[in-house]
């Protein structure tokens, strides 16, 4: 099991692909759209424009639970359900994607999440 802060092999993404605008969907449904992407190794994450789905919250979904990328339809698929990604811990600042213990809960609830 690889890192919840890097992209899975498999995923189709490649370093440095902007996903800004992107849809990303859950199994279940639609979340949002990128809104932020950080690319550092070791730190890479999403930040999803949830729009009115979670009162117009953003999510912050780290690499990991990128399942697929399709940059024909600019669709990005993640592993956890709407509701899992409902309850993640909530992003209110920009400056909270930059700090170590805002990032080590998102990652360890993620990393809760696989089975």
């Amino acid at each position: 099991m690889g890192s919840v802060w890097i992209y899975a092999q498999d995923s189709g993404y490649t370093s440095r692909q902007s996903l800004v605008g992107f849809t990303v969907e859950a199994a279940d449904g639609v979340i949002g759209h990128v809104d932020r992407q950080q690319d550092q190794p070791g730190r890479q994450h999403l930040v999803v424009d949830t729009g009115v789905w979670v009162f117009g919250r953003s999510v912050l979904i780290p690499a990991g639970a990128v399942t697929a990328i399709d940059t024909e339809e600019q669709t990005v698929k993640v592993a956890p359900s709407r509701e899992e990604i409902k309850a993640a811990p909530r992003v209110t600042t920009d400056s909270e994607t930059a700090d170590h213990d805002y990032l080590s809960a998102v990652g360890d609830y993620y990393l809760s999440l696989r089975p």
